[in-house]
């Protein structure tokens, strides 16, 4: 019997060890026009490539709850258009794009809990 209940005890230690290794925990939506994620836990980094013509708005909404997130916006390995490490309060902004192309969203979490909004908007 004390085998019996030490094998049930090692294992639920064993189950409860590796829920704490969770790298992404909610929902992600991606498409060539936008990049939806609200999470509980966000502890890697995601990407989406957008296809955005001259003119076109990325608009972006980021809910902060916990933790901090970096994030790089970019065309094809140039130069990022935009890019912020560290952030850890919520924000709302747009990049303006000049240039036709695939644009790479990329955004990492580090203990953080909230959301990513990145929709692309049509100004023609």
């Amino acid at each position: 019997m004390k085998k019996f209940i030490l094998s049930v005890c090692m294992l639920a230690l064993i189950l409860s060890l590796t829920a704490c290794g969770t790298d992404f925990n909610g929902s992600r939506t991606g498409s060539d026009s936008e990049f939806i994620m609200e999470y509980s836990v966000l502890n890697k980094t995601d990407t989406q490539e957008l296809t955005v013509e001259s003119g076109d708005t990325i608009r972006a909404k980021i809910v902060v709850r916990k933790g901090s997130l970096a994030i790089k916006i970019q065309k094809d390995g140039e130069e990022p258009i935009f890019e912020s490490d560290g952030i850890s309060v919520s924000n709302e902004f747009d990049v303006e794009i000049d240039e036709s192309g695939t644009y790479t969203v990329e955004v990492t979490g580090k203990k953080a809990k909230g959301s990513v909004s990145f929709v692309v908007e049509n100004n023609q």
